[in-house]
């Protein structure tokens, strides 16, 4: 008999009785399976995980355009305007871009990482996600 790689019993628990502290400067996910307190906050699931622990989903949600060496904002926001006279990074409508992007947009606002509310532009971490799904770069997920 083949031993089951994934628990959906314990996994409907953990969820079923999982709740976030927010705290000053992180949050703190807690929950309890089969009798076992389990408690773990970014950076230790980013451990657990083997990714880089840079924050996750804060990383993801604030609007600051810094550059790195695949990070170059101004560079994605004139390739997903399509329009290389703009001359400061800024956020991109739907409108302004190509069919294949604005699938790309749609895929990650609709699918990837949903959200309610206005999805017709995409924040700085929105294209720097689709730049880095187009070029096929690993990302960490929020």
């Amino acid at each position: 008999m083949e031993r089951e790689l994934v628990h959906t019993d314990a996994v409907k628990e953990f969820y079923a009785k999982m709740s976030v502290i927010h705290l000053k400067k992180k949050d703190i996910v807690k929950s309890k399976v089969r009798g076992v307190e389990i408690e773990f906050d970014h950076e230790k699931l980013a451990i657990i995980l083997g990714v880089p622990g840079n924050n996750g989903i804060c990383e993801y949600m604030k609007d600051v355009w810094e550059e790195s060496k695949y990070i170059k904002p101004l560079e994605i926001t004139r390739r997903f305007a399509n329009d290389e006279t703009i001359t400061a990074a800024r956020r991109v409508k739907s409108s302004e871009m190509k069919p294949f992007q604005r699938f790309i947009h749609f895929l990650v606002m609709k699918n990837v990482i949903p959200r309610f509310g206005k999805r017709d532009t995409s924040s700085f971490m929105d294209l720097t996600y689709m730049d880095h799904l187009i070029a096929r770069r690993l990302v960490n997920l929020p």
